[in-house]
């Protein structure tokens, strides 16, 4: 005979009812059966077919809509969302070949791509004499044009001299550096921000939005290359990390 200890033991305990309606709903997308933009079914139809009450259904879509498996539009429905891109934090990769390895489209649109004299702090971040020319590019990328990234780069020209020659619709200026200036260090400083109005606007988010805010540099050899400032919005990317000790 089993003693009381072990036969509780042996006991597994029930899955809470709205856990149930949150793992079919998951399968479904899991499953591609409903697909980003798809709207699901409202409250009162899932009440009818779990036969659960409404306060389980509801509970359910918070937890999915904090997880990142819905979005609920207040007066509107409830939809599955969009995926939310990821960004390598430790890997220094283009962005372009993110989006693509996700078998989207890329596009960008240039803002600017100019010659500028360097700046008390620019001077410091590219370890450059202040006053020193240098260059700069202003990009929105686009994923599925949405845009996911505004990048604001400032080049050392000693390091990459034609960089004002190049079309950066048809290349990534990390594609490019990369080139001309073998990538040998990198560093990541990565802050939660809030955007500058004008942001907002070239991401189409609102002013209340949190933003993902990276400030790379790049060396080659013993010299820096660039030093860019990447914002994302908050609601459409995630960095990830992949290290071994």
């Amino acid at each position: 005979m089993f003693s009381p200890r072990s036969r509780s033991a042996s006991v597994t305990a029930p899955v809470p009812f709205y856990e149930k309606v949150k793992q079919a709903i998951s399968q479904k997308i899991s499953a591609g059966e409903w697909r980003p933009h798809d709207r699901i079914p409202s409250e009162a139809e899932l009440v009818a077919q779990f036969g659960f009450s409404r306060m389980t259904i509801n509970r359910a879509l918070r937890e999915l809509t904090d997880e990142g498996w819905l979005v609920r539009l207040q007066g509107v429905g409830t939809f599955v969302a969009e995926p939310k891109g990821q960004s390598a934090l430790f890997e220094i990769r283009s962005i372009a070949d993110e989006i693509t390895a996700r078998h989207h489209q890329h596009r960008c649109q240039v803002l600017k791509l100019e010659q500028t004299d360097a700046s008390f702090n620019l001077a410091a971040s590219l370890n450059v004499a202040e006053g020193t020319p240098i260059f700069h590019s202003l990009i929105i990328h686009f994923e599925n044009d949405i845009p996911v990234q505004i990048e604001d780069r400032c080049v050392n020209a000693a390091a990459a001299p034609e960089y004002l020659q190049q079309d950066f619709t048809h290349t990534t200026p990390h594609a490019y550096l990369s080139l001309v200036a073998p990538l040998t260090e990198g560093e990541h400083i990565v802050e939660a921000v809030r955007a500058r109005p004008e942001e907002c606007a070239l991401l189409q988010i609102e002013e209340s939005e949190p933003c993902l805010l990276i400030h790379r540099r790049t060396w080659s050899t013993q010299h820096i290359v660039s030093h860019a400032r990447l914002l994302f919005p908050g609601s459409r990317y995630r960095l990830q990390g992949h290290f071994m000790s």
